[in-house]
């Protein structure tokens, strides 16, 4: 029957609106395990004026990611997406206004976590935000959110994401008034990939990794971390000072197998008073010698880099020979790991605990390693690839080689 295709029969109980008066609807999952198939049915209900999503139809909605493509390619295009799931009616992509119309005269517009200043103005009875502990710059984008959410008889917004120890999703969760669903991945086990869940549970199951990325759990600081949030929350910086020096790390794989590690490719650089700033992290997975070597060229030419640092213990000399191949011109260094990871990261998080390094933005990914990294390693048994290239990023920048010996260690 053509009953049983609609969302309120097909959807699991998670994937359905809370029953209570809500604002704002949080839902907590883990990938794949459904979450952004239930913000795209919201988004085509609200839009459509259906129950049990809404009473009436919303006129002004809006789509709210990390990145215009993330929006773009996973909210609206993505095969659990908006388009996807419209069957009542599909709307209109109009790619150049970014933004989608329906033939009831919805529109659902499409803004950025990079761009908080573009909610300024526009208003509305509806919004789906997703990936939120990703978003760039959260705070001041949930807050343009909130001024522009003003239209019809109840205005809400829905909140799809992985979860991660950000400010914003903790005051989320302790707001009393803000349902929370949680979704594991293992509930959404028959739309996934055949395999897909004996591969990835043998590998993460039990992690701290895994509790967060599978089982939507929020993970917060481990104790003998280096490094913390509220630390790493404090220090981010929207302006970046002349800079007086800028150096591209590579942490190179050992190889560039399916079970290879990432690459590592972290930029610092250090300003005029002697400050560190860590400029962007382009780390690659299971990358190929010549893409992360391209990939951390194009980072050096585009920060107009002084010199590359390349951790040479893995590679040896085919490290810098990788990138002269690619770019002859391309000062290199080679550096040898003579110390353990824990050892050589300790004087650098000594750094950040003096207040001398700076963030330029949020680097989620890179974040998650820092305050991961304990003396026994990251709790997924994996390397903290992007940890050992901003380690020797910034040893080359603050510490120096011939510095490094005499720090005290912490033991």
């Amino acid at each position: 029957m053509a009953v049983d295709k609609e969302w309120f029969f097909q959807g699991r109980d998670a994937q359905q609106p809370p029953a209570m008066p809500w604002r704002t609807w949080l839902i907590m999952g883990g990938r794949g395990s459904g979450k952004t198939r239930a913000g795209a049915e919201w988004v085509a209900g609200m839009a459509a004026g259906l129950a049990p999503f809404a009473n009436e139809k919303c006129g002004h909605i809006a789509l709210v990611g990390e990145t215009l493509a993330d929006v773009r390619e996973v909210m609206v295009e993505g095969p659990s997406g908006i388009l996807s799931v419209s069957r009542v009616e599909r709307p209109r992509f109009e790619a150049t206004r970014r933004r989608l119309v329906w033939e009831s005269g919805a529109v659902a517009s499409f803004f950025s976590s990079e761009d908080p200043d573009s909610l300024r103005g526009p208003q509305f009875d509806a919004a789906w935000c997703d990936e939120l502990a990703k978003w760039k710059h959260p705070q001041e984008t949930w807050d343009m959110l909130q001024f522009g959410l003003r239209l019809g008889q109840h205005p809400r917004q829905v909140v799809t994401t992985t979860p991660r120890p950000v400010a914003l999703l903790r005051d989320l969760i302790a707001d009393k008034s803000v349902p929370v669903t949680r979704m594991r991945t293992a509930e959404n086990a028959g739309h996934l990939a055949p395999g897909f869940m004996e591969m990835i549970e043998s590998r993460y199951a039990g992690s701290r990794l895994g509790r967060q990325e599978l089982d939507g759990e929020l993970i917060e600081d481990r104790l003998d971390a280096l490094w913390s949030r509220g630390l790493i929350e404090g220090i981010i910086c929207k302006t970046v000072p002349p800079l007086k020096r800028i150096v591209v790390a590579i942490d190179p794989p050992a190889s560039s197998g399916k079970s290879s590690d990432a690459c590592g490719i972290v930029a610092a650089g250090i300003d005029h008073d002697g400050f560190g700033w860590v400029l962007a992290d382009e780390s690659l997975g299971q990358a190929k010698p010549y893409q992360w070597a391209r990939a951390a060229i194009a980072l050096y030419r585009r920060l107009e880099g002084d010199v590359i640092i390349a951790e040479v213990n893995q590679g040896g000399d085919m490290v810098k020979a990788v990138i002269s191949a690619e770019d002859h011109t391309v000062p290199v260094r080679p550096v040898r790991a003579m110390r353990g990871k824990w050892l050589r990261a300790e004087p650098v998080a000594a750094l950040y605990e003096q207040g001398r390094i700076r963030h330029a933005g949020r680097f989620p990914a890179l974040e998650d390693e820092m305050c991961d990294f304990a003396p026994g390693g990251l709790s997924s048994g994996r390397s903290p690839d992007r940890l050992d290239a901003l380690v020797w990023a910034l040893n080359e920048l603050m510490l120096g080689r011939d510095k490094v010996p005499r720090i005290r260690r912490m033991e």
